[in-house]
Order: structure tokens, then sequence, then C-alpha cells
């Protein structure tokens, strides 16, 4: 089922993606060479808890962690490890919480260090990926023309789009309908409304599309060695268009 979200419950939507856009803001300065993984972990758990919210993936299906931590090669659903972080890997996290029976999610990708001009550039073009999607999220469009334009921009400059992963609508579950590929095709699809909320996330790989999931069961893998880039937004349809949820305190 699709849901259509009142004002009031839209403004509880952004205030839980408030709180997990200024957790990813709060752990930048700590995503450096010689970062433990694990401790990025405990001080987003720490920062979410203190907001007075909970860690909406710790739990979530058995996921035993607060944050989703992907590096290189790893695509999506990362479990955060004992490893420390080193310079010219690219780092995507993902984070939720949930605040008052409502969900935000919300993820970045950042350098560690100085990082080569082929991950700048995948960087750049996912998070650009992602702007093109959004502006797409209006009522009367339809769900292919967001993932058309993230999958033409993508492939456009070199790159290729995951689609065993899809973004999805969000709300009183972390995970709702409908689902919202990264590819298709324009005009296809269920038809946007005002009023819904969704999270629309660009998993993009500098080699082929294709992934496996690792053996710890979560952790999803480019199948050629290559890294990937996630970037996430939580987004509210409505009459004035797409507006984005997931920003933080300080806007």
């Amino acid at each position: 089922m699709v849901y259509t979200r009142t004002d009031i419950e839209i403004e509880k939507i952004a205030q839980s993606c408030q709180i997990v856009a200024d957790t990813l803001i709060m752990l930048e300065p700590y995503i450096v060479e010689g970062s433990c993984v694990s401790d990025l972990d405990k001080i987003a758990e720490e920062y979410i808890i203190s907001r007075g919210a909970r860690p909406a993936f710790k739990g979530y299906m058995g996921f035993p962690a607060t944050l989703c931590v992907s590096i290189d090669n790893a695509v999506v659903h990362g479990i955060p490890s004992s490893d420390k972080l080193q310079a010219g890997q690219i780092v995507g996290i993902d984070c939720g919480a949930e605040l008052n029976g409502y969900y935000g999610d919300h993820a970045r990708s950042f350098p560690v260090g100085e990082i080569s001009s082929e991950k700048k550039k995948l960087l750049d073009v996912t998070k650009q990926s992602l702007i093109k999607g959004i502006n797409q999220a209006y009522p009367g469009n339809f769900v292919g023309d967001i993932g058309n334009a993230v999958q033409e921009y993508a492939e456009n400059n070199g790159f290729s789009v995951v689609r065993e992963l899809v973004g999805h609508g969000i709300g009183k579950s972390l995970h709702e309908e409908p689902q919202i590929p990264n590819y298709g095709n324009a005009k296809q699809g269920y038809m946007l409304h005002s009023g819904m909320c969704i999270a629309i996330e660009p998993m993009i790989n500098a080699g082929t599309r294709y992934v496996y999931t690792a053996s710890d069961g979560w952790t999803i893998l480019t199948k050629d060695g290559l890294p990937s880039a996630h970037f996430e937004h939580t987004v509210a349809i409505t009459d004035n268009g797409p507006k984005i949820l997931s920003v933080g305190s300080h806007g």
C-alpha cells in the first residue's frame, strides 16, 4: 500500500530525517585515515539516542549495527568492523532513525583523505544522479521518471547502476511501497502524488552493475571488485515539487 502523508506526518518524518542528517554531518570529521569503523558506529548510536531517537537499522531484520558502512567495492549494507579506514578509500555511510513512530533515512559517500580522480568522479556523478532523480519527483510524474533520470546520468558518465537494490517509500515503517528503482523507462510505473514520502538512493558502480552478497549475509559487493558509491535523500512530494527532508539542523 502506498501512503499519503499529512503535513503533520511529513513534519514528523522530517524531524527523524534531520537527526540522521545531523548524525552524518557530526561523523564527517571522524572519517579519516586510522579511524576504527566500529567506533564510528558507536559514536553515531550514542548521538542518535542523545537526540531522543532510536537507531532504525539496529535489529532490523537482524542487522547488528546502527550504521551501514560500505568501503570501496562494498555497495551497501556493510557491517561496521574493527577495520581502520585507509587513505584513498571511499566510504558509504547509510543511517536511519525513528522518532515518535516515524522514520528517517539518509546516506552519503565520503572520501578518506586524498582519493583518485576516478573515485572523485564516481562520488560526484552519484551525488548528481540523486539530484537528477529528485528533480523528477513531482505529482503526476512516475516512478520510472526518477529511475530513468538517475540511470541516464550515471551511464552517460561511464558508470553503471545497481539494479538488485532500490529506493522505497518511508514513513511509519523504514521500508514502504512503492519501490523506487534507479533505472527504468520514463512515464512507467506508479504515478507520484502529493503527500508521498520516498527515499531515493542511487547505488552507482565504477565498473559493471553486477553485485553479490558477501559471506556475512549482509554486505553487497561489486562482482568486478571496482568501487561503488551511494547517496540517499528522503523526499516529500508536494504540490510545489520535491522537498528534501534529510537536511541538517543548519540547512
